[in-house]
């Protein structure tokens, strides 16, 4: 596997110049589109993506070690299939819409300014992560552990207490209505 390092990619669509599997330290990619292309066994770390494409990506065994994304589409993407041991992202401004974390491990991960509609984070460690101003229109949290979690500035959700680990997870006052809505009672 080819190591690149300290490269800056920027305005490629890998949909048409292909993309090839390589480790990747260190590098941009600025404005590039992924959509729908196989990533897959690829490797990157402290890297960034900003302004890309990278929806419906395959991700089979790909490492994101340390790598953030600003202003990215990436819908669709199933995360459960990237490696598990090199999984510490970070999320700003990014769509993650119809997206799935099954049974990842992302302990103090960092969303903002997300929008994290229909994402699936059934069996997910979200532990002491942050969600700042983030949307949840139905999102799935189901044996999903948001200990210590901060969802305070975060709307839409709907989160069963009895199915997931909320213990000092912190919300506003309009997001303990997504916290009590399987009672059906009215607040007023």
């Amino acid at each position: 596997m080819e190591l690149i390092e300290n490269e800056k990619f920027e305005n490629i669509d890998f949909q048409i110049d292909g993309f090839k599997t390589g480790e990747f330290e260190n590098c941009s990619f600025l404005n590039c589109n992924f959509h729908g292309v196989d990533i897959s066994n690829s490797i990157f770390v402290d890297s960034e993506f900003m302004d890309c494409n990278l929806s419906l990506i395959k991700t089979h065994k790909v490492v994101f070690r340390d790598v953030r994304f600003k202003g990215c589409k990436m819908v669709g993407i199933l995360f459960e299939t990237c490696n598990e041991y090199g999984l510490t992202v970070g999320f700003d401004h990014c769509i993650l819409d119809n997206s799935s974390f099954y049974g990842t491990k992302l302990k103090s991960i960092q969303f903002h300014h997300s929008s994290l509609k229909e994402v699936d984070f059934t069996h997910t460690d979200l532990s002491s992560s942050i969600f700042s101003h983030c949307d949840f229109l139905n999102a799935v949290f189901e044996n999903t552990n948001l200990e210590k979690a901060d969802l305070v500035s975060s709307f839409q959700y709907i989160i069963d207490a009895d199915k997931n680990k909320l213990k000092k997870s912190r919300h506003s006052r309009e997001g303990v209505l997504g916290l009590l809505h399987k009672y059906d009672i009215i607040i007023g």
